[in-house]
C-alpha cells in the first residue's frame, strides 16, 4: 500500500469513527470496502499513535465480544453555512455532528457588497472558533439553487439572483480554507445520511416546503445529484402551463403555485391578509380557525401530495421526510396532502411512512458542515482537490 493510499484510508477511518461515534473493525472494513487485514493493520497503527481508542465492548450475544473503536481526543470541526434570500445561518459543527451555537446575520444576496459581507462574516465566525480558523477542516455552504460540482462551487440560484457565481473558488481564495458548496437540500440530506435516518435507511426522500419547494434523493446510501448537480428540483416540476410565472422563468412550476409567495398572493387576493402581512400571519389565521386560510394550505397540500406521489413512484424510497420553514403549518397542509398522496400510489407503496421534522437552522448548518465531514469517507466524490485538502487537515488535526 502506498503512503498516499494509507493516508487516504486513515482519514476515512478517522472521519467514520468521528461521525458514527464508535464502530468495530469489521464495520469499518464493510463501510469503507477495505480488507480485514488492511483495517487491522491501520487501526493498530492509529491506536499506537493515539488517533483512535478502544471503547467498552458491546454486550456479547455469544462468541467473542466486539471491541468498538472511537476517535481519541477532541473531535475536529468545520463551519456550516446556510445562505438564504434574507439571512445567513452559520455554526461551528464537530465531526460527531454536534452543532455549537447557530449565529444568524442579515444578508442581501443581491447587494453590490454581498460577497464581501459573506466573507467578512465567515472570517469573524471562524476566528471565534476554538483554535481559530486554522483548526477548521473546512467550510461547507448550502445554497437554494443548483451546484454542478461541490468542489468547484459554481452556483446558479434564481432565488438569490446568482447565475454562474464561482462561490467556492472565491471563498477559498478569501478564507484560505477548503470550501465545498452544494444545494441546501442536498446538504440537509448529507446530515441525515451521516447522523440521522441514513444510519437505518439506505433509500429515502427529503422534501422541503416554504419559500421554495425542494427535494433530495438518497439512493443506496448516497445523495443522488444527477449529471449537473440539479437532481431533486421538485419545485420546478411543471404543474399548470397557464399558471403563474416562476422565478426560473417558466410558468406553472410547483413552487410558483404552492411556495410561500404563491400562498401569500392567494391570501392577499382574497383579502384574508393585509398587504404587509406575511406567511406567519397566514399560519396564525389558519391556527385561529379562519376557514379560508386553512383552505389555502389544504389546497397546497393536495397539489404537493400528487407531486410527491409521482416522485415516490419514480424512485421507490423507504420513507419520505418533510422539512423546511413551511412545516410549522403542516397540520393545515396535511388534510390535503395525505389523501392526495395515498390516492396516487399503487397498493404496494401506499403505506410508505411520511415523517415531518421540526424546522430550525440547526439541521441545515449541520448538513452544510457535513459536506466537509463526508468527503474523507466518500469514494464517489468528484471534488478531488478539496477532498485531499480536507483529508490533510483531518490527519494534521488528529495528531495535535
Amino acid at each position: 500500500m502506498t503512503s498516499q493510499a494509507a493516508d487516504r484510508h486513515r482519514a476515512a477511518i478517522l472521519a467514520l469513527a468521528g461521525t458514527t461515534g464508535s464502530l468495530s473493525r469489521s464495520e469499518i472494513a464493510q463501510r469503507l470496502e477495505l480488507s480485514a487485514a488492511t483495517v487491522t493493520q491501520l487501526t493498530k497503527e492509529m491506536l499506537a499513535q493515539g488517533l483512535l481508542e478502544e471503547l467498552a465492548p458491546a454486550p456479547s450475544r455469544g462468541g467473542r465480544p466486539v471491541q468498538p473503536l472511537g476517535l481519541a481526543g477532541t473531535a475536529p470541526h468545520a463551519l456550516g453555512v446556510k445562505v438564504t434570500p434574507d439571512h445567513l445561518a452559520i455554526a461551528d459543527v464537530a465531526l460527531d455532528g454536534t452543532v455549537r451555537e447557530v449565529v444568524e446575520h442579515d444578508f442581501d444576496p443581491g447587494s453590490a457588497d454581498a460577497f464581501g459581507v459573506l466573507t467578512d462574516t465567515l472570517l469573524a465566525v471562524a476566528e471565534k472558533c476554538e483554535g481559530g480558523a486554522d483548526s477548521l477542516l473546512g467550510v461547507g455552504v448550502g445554497v437554494p439553487g443548483g451546484v454542478s460540482d461541490p468542489g468547484e462551487g459554481v452556483v446558479n440560484a434564481d432565488i438569490l439572483g446568482w447565475r454562474g457565481l464561482p462561490l467556492g473558488r472565491r471563498l477559498r481564495a478569501s478564507l484560505g480554507l477548503p470550501v465545498l458548496v452544494d444545494n441546501d437540500v442536498n446538504a440537509l440530506a448529507v446530515a441525515e445520511r451521516l447522523y440521522g435516518r441514513g444510519r437505518t435507511h439506505r433509500d429515502f426522500l427529503i422534501v422541503t416546503i416554504g419559500v421554495g419547494i425542494g427535494a433530495a434523493i438518497i439512493a443506496n446510501g448516497s445523495v443522488y445529484r444527477g449529471a449537473h448537480g440539479d437532481a431533486g428540483e421538485l419545485g420546478h416540476t411543471p404543474v399548470d402551463p397557464s399558471g403563474p410565472q416562476c422565478v426560473c422563468g417558466n410558468r406553472g412550476c410547483l413552487e410558483a403555485i404552492i411556495g410561500d409567495r404563491a400562498l401569500l398572493a392567494e391570501a392577499h387576493g382574497r383579502g384574508i391578509l393585509a398587504p404587509d402581512h406575511g406567511i406567519a400571519e397566514l399560519r396564525a389565521a389558519a391556527d385561529r380557525g379562519d376557514t379560508e386560510a386553512q383552505e389555502i394550505f389544504r389546497d397546497a397540500g393536495e397539489i404537493l401530495g400528487r407531486a410527491v406521489a409521482g416522485l415516490v413512484n419514480v424512485v421507490d424510497p423507504e420513507t419520505v421526510v418533510l422539512h423546511g420553514e413551511g412545516t410549522p403549518a403542516w397540520k393545515h397542509w396535511q388534510p390535503g396532502f395525505e389523501p392526495a398522496l395515498r390516492a396516487h400510489l399503487p397498493l404496494m407503496r401506499n403505506g410508505i411512512p411520511v415523517e415531518v421534522d421540526s424546522y430550525d437552522d440547526r439541521g441545515w448548518v449541520q448538513g452544510a458542515a457535513g459536506l466537509v465531514m463526508s468527503v474523507p469517507v466518500d469514494s464517489t466524490g468528484t471534488a478531488k482537490e478539496q477532498e485531499n485538502a480536507v483529508r490533510s487537515r483531518l490527519l494534521r488535526a488528529a495528531v495535535r
